[in-house]
């Protein structure tokens, strides 16, 4: 069980610090939830405290790991379908691993396709949803600005 002022990630909506732990009775039922303060776009988010292993939230990278993912975004982009719908499908099938290398992966592919030509408007959605999520945890592993991270993810594309 995590604490207030914890750092943890929730999947598919980037990272965040623990403000409290609250009960709650929600359609009859008692629980508890983590109250999760996401730094980009300053968001709350509540976790059922039960099911937050289930669902893949797991602690923040350290700041040692940031240089790792600043090397997925610098590395060669990935073979992907240029059919943007079977794309899609793959890198939401990353982003809902939680996993920060997945993520990283579908920031850096998404960017330089859009680079290169326009992207849907379901992967223009995804790629500010991935960055953001992508940034989050930048911020919280490297105690850094919002705005100084997004430019250090931009850069090591």
């Amino acid at each position: 069980m995590y604490s207030i002022g914890d750092k943890i990630v929730y999947p598919m909506h980037g990272a965040g610090i623990i403000e409290q732990i609250e009960e709650k009775v929600i359609l009859g039922e008692k629980r508890k939830y983590y109250v999760l303060n996401v730094p980009c776009g300053d968001m709350k988010i509540m976790i059922p405290v039960e099911k937050s292993k289930d669902i893949g939230v797991r602690d923040v990278i350290s700041s040692k790991d940031v240089d790792t993912v600043l090397r997925v975004l610098n590395a060669p982009s990935t073979e992907m379908s240029d059919n943007w719908n079977r794309r899609y499908r793959e890198n939401m099938e990353k982003l809902k691993t939680g996993d920060i290398h997945e993520v990283a992966e579908v920031v850096r592919n998404l960017f330089r396709i859009e680079r290169g030509k326009s992207l849907s408007a379901g992967e223009k959605k995804m790629l500010a949803n991935a960055r953001q999520i992508l940034v989050s945890e930048i911020i919280l592993a490297r105690d850094m600005e919002t705005a100084e991270a997004e430019e250090l993810v931009i850069d090591s594309i």
